[in-house]
């Protein structure tokens, strides 16, 4: 599949929301965590480079939330209520050049917020996850003209009413699925509903299942592989046509538990150069307020061993958290999404489960930090605070979502 990615909460710009989940899309209450225990070493590191500013694409009335690009167009989706303008766009840009420039936006019906937004392997389709309860769901655009979707259909009523945190694009043994986390709501538990897109103007469920504890927030899917992001519960990891299952009877092949929790998202690293396959990146979502805090670690689990996978590192950022990644696998270079810490560049590649005893946190865990595995940073131009929610590595270049500040382009890290 093309690899994922993705997905704050429901507030107003400036409001803090300490002890309230951010989590792409809608406001949760965060259950208990316990505090994980952090580096006490006193080990140098060098200071990372930083990215060079290429231009924005400014949005002052609405949001940012998602990004997604696709040949010289990009996409990025709105969320929440900023002073009274609802997050129901998707706006359209051309990233022909250094400077993104607005071409159109696509406004979705009775939506508060649209968060993920995905444009299919082939070209052919663009996904956008809706929220909030009663109108939430999916809407599915033609893109025969990337820069001018057609809306096929909107779903309405059904699992997916009570609203679609995220909804990612998998092909699986040739067909294209739609894997969509929703949110709890009236009672209701959280569940992953998997439509098939076969016939994009009339999706059907082939699986649902109550899953996530108390919701799950995302998915990531490969090489008939998916991994389910269950905040308290963990990460699943699920046999999709690997090893017998499929997507219509997934088999559940193991759980990994991170410290801390709050298991937002999930990347399976697949190195083309070394061939290593065997590190997952899960990101945590903690607590925060837009545009000045965030919580939550970059987690490196070992699946070596699918059915007893195994937390062996971890990236800290004091004062921030992580949001969304995407990663250059040729590069071996990873791009974490840190809210008000900006974004975040990391070295993947090789061994990142062995260190000397310096580079380990307290609990025996290796400290990518204290490893020099952080490779750069990128926190837009100009000074202005930023939020960054997402970013989006492709060959047409990286591009970071900033909730405050709109899009943000930069040039890509190097070895």
């Amino acid at each position: 599949m093309t690899p994922s990615r993705r997905s704050f909460a429901h507030t107003v710009l400036a409001m803090s929301f300490a002890g309230i989940v951010a989590c792409g899309g809608d406001v949760q209450s965060a259950p208990t965590q316990v505090t994980p225990p952090r580096d006490t070493t006193s080990t140098v590191t060098p200071s990372p480079s930083v990215l060079t500013h290429l231009g924005q694409g400014a949005v002052a009335e609405r949001f940012t939330a998602e990004v997604w690009v696709r040949g010289t167009t990009a996409y990025t989706s709105t969320w929440g209520n900023r002073a009274g303008v609802r997050g129901n766009a998707v706006k359209i840009w051309d990233v022909s050049a250094n400077q993104p420039q607005l071409v159109d936006s696509v406004i979705v019906a009775n939506a508060t917020t649209t968060g993920d937004v995905q444009v299919s392997d082939d070209g052919s389709i663009m996904l956008v996850a809706i929220e909030a309860n009663p109108n939430g769901g999916v809407a599915i655009y033609s893109m025969a003209n990337p820069r001018a979707p057609q809306l096929i259909t909107r779903t309405t009523g059904g699992e997916l009413q009570y609203g679609v945190h995220t909804a990612e694009l998998a092909r699986v043994n040739g067909v294209l699925y739609a894997f969509c986390s929703v949110d709890p709501a009236n009672g209701v538990p959280a569940r992953l509903v998997v439509l098939d897109l076969s016939t994009p103007s009339a999706p059907r469920t082939v699986w649902s299942q109550q899953m996530g504890t108390p919701f799950i927030h995302d998915v990531f899917v490969r090489d008939g592989l998916l991994f389910t992001a269950e905040w308290t519960d963990g990460v699943g990891i699920w046999d999709i046509g690997a090893q017998g299952g499929s997507v219509a009877a997934p088999r559940l092949l193991g759980r990994a538990r991170t410290v801390g929790g709050q298991v937002h998202n999930v990347w399976w690293l697949n190195d083309p150069v070394t061939q290593n396959k065997k590190y997952l990146l899960v990101g945590q979502e903690g607590p925060g307020s837009i545009g000045s805090s965030s919580v939550g670690d970059v987690h490196v689990v070992d699946i070596s061993n699918l059915a007893s996978p195994v937390e062996v590192a971890v990236y800290s950022v004091p004062g921030a958290g992580t949001h969304n990644f995407s990663v250059d696998e040729a590069q071996g270079l990873a791009y974490a999404a840190y809210y008000n810490g900006g974004v975040r560049v990391l070295d993947v590649r090789g061994d990142l489960g062995s260190c000397q005893a310096t580079q380990k946190t307290v609990d025996g865990r290796c400290n990518l930090t204290s490893m020099s595995r952080q490779r750069a940073t990128y926190l837009g131009s100009g000074g202005v605070p930023v939020h960054v929610w997402g970013v989006h590595w492709s060959p047409s270049g990286l591009f970071a979502s900033d909730m405050l500040n709109g899009l943000w382009r930069a040039a890509p890290g190097v070895r």
